[in-house]
């Protein structure tokens, strides 16, 4: 739902407009195509650049939950700054104990499969990997981890949460 639905009255009389506006429109939101949106990738120490590569997200938000894809491809200009990596999500999450898990995969040297995560309160989410192919514990996703990315490498990422409003 695009806005908060209407009031009703007794004895009001319903029109083929408001008909439209409080249930046909809403219900084709949840059936809309995606929104994109361009999310910012910031670093613990210092931000990477995407120079000539590209960072893409879209996402569908159906009343308060909202489904977040982001797509990264460094190019041979990208600088990858330094510590653990923040993806921009459009809209903040909700403030509660529940954290959610989505799903990312980056191809790079190796594959690797791990967690898209949206925390409390939100604005941004990180991903986690295996720390290394030897040490399977998760560790945020950061300039050498799980790997140093090159160029036209793919990291793709995919999270539904509750937004805050």
């Amino acid at each position: 739902m695009t806005f908060a639905p209407k009031t009703w009255v007794v004895g009001e009389v319903v029109t083929a407009a408001i008909m439209n506006q409080e249930i046909r429109d809403q219900f084709n939101s949840m059936f809309g195509a995606w929104t994109s949106y361009t999310p910012t990738w910031t670093a613990a120490t210092t931000n990477p650049t995407i120079g000539n590569g590209t960072l893409t997200g879209r996402y569908i938000k159906v009343g308060r939950t909202v489904t977040v894809s982001l797509l990264l491809i460094p190019g041979s200009t990208t600088t990858y700054g330094s510590g653990v990596y923040l993806f921009g999500l459009p809209f903040p999450a909700a403030s509660d104990v529940v954290s959610c898990l989505g799903a990312a995969r980056i191809s790079g040297g190796a594959t690797w499969i791990g967690h898209m995560l949206v925390g409390s309160s939100a604005t941004s989410a990180n991903l986690t990997f295996s720390n290394t192919t030897a040490d399977t514990r998760g560790a945020n996703m950061s300039d050498s981890k799980p790997e140093t990315l090159a160029a036209t490498a793919q990291v793709r990422a995919t999270v539904t949460y509750q937004t805050a409003s």
